[in-house]
């Protein structure tokens, strides 16, 4: 019998224990859940995760979906087996063969590099001006691309913030690389973003 009683006080011991682990666990699960954002296109829809571990792009980009801002924008970058870029405002009214990529919005966002995330394949990048005017690697508010090289592009790493990650869509990432381009890289028809979505925050 004190022996049975010595069980039930340890037990008895162990279940704050196990209610504080349980605790931690669902903390730690609600820090580790990932904001996601839906890119429908006109070759179809890209979904992507956003880290973390770069809160201020991550913030900054719900921010802008959410206002609706990349919805009518253009793809107006597109190389195969390296990126595929959009978020240049100017891009949403542009005529056919106009040259993109210098808009932007009147900010741009303090660089986050982390070096534990590198630039692989469906990588999400926040765009920037060069070194030669920003040597401090400040990012475009607005402009992004996604990583469409099978073996990524480590020569980006640690020059450019990767902020997210396609987990749905890469298909449709390579069918826009394959677009046919013009001298500047904007593909000849025009690829667009219909509506971007925040799906989880």
């Amino acid at each position: 019998m004190r022996y049975l009683m010595s069980i039930l006080l340890c037990l008895a011991a162990l279940l704050p224990l196990k209610a504080q682990n349980n605790a931690l666990a669902t903390q730690n699960a609600a820090q580790t859940a990932r904001a996601e954002v839906l890119l429908e296109t006109t070759e179809g829809n890209i979904r992507i995760a956003l880290y973390n571990e770069t809160p201020r792009h991550r913030d900054n980009f719900l921010k802008l979906v959410e206002s609706h801002f990349y919805d009518s924008l253009l793809f107006h970058r597109v190389i195969p087996s390296f990126m595929i870029q959009t978020g240049d405002p100017d891009s949403r009214h542009a005529e056919p063969g106009t040259l993109l990529g210098e808009g932007d919005l009147p900010y741009q966002l303090e660089p986050e590099i982390v070096p534990a995330l590198r630039h692989r394949y469906g990588s999400v990048a926040a765009a920037r001006e060069g070194d030669d005017v920003n040597p401090g690697h400040l990012s475009s508010a607005c402009q992004f691309y996604i990583v469409t090289r099978k073996s990524g592009t480590p020569h980006l790493d640690g020059a450019y913030t990767v902020f997210g990650e396609v987990t749905e869509g890469m298909d449709v990432a390579n069918r826009i690389q394959r677009h046919i381009r013009d001298d500047d890289d904007r593909p000849v028809h025009d690829v667009r973003i219909l509506r971007a979505t925040v799906v989880r925050k």
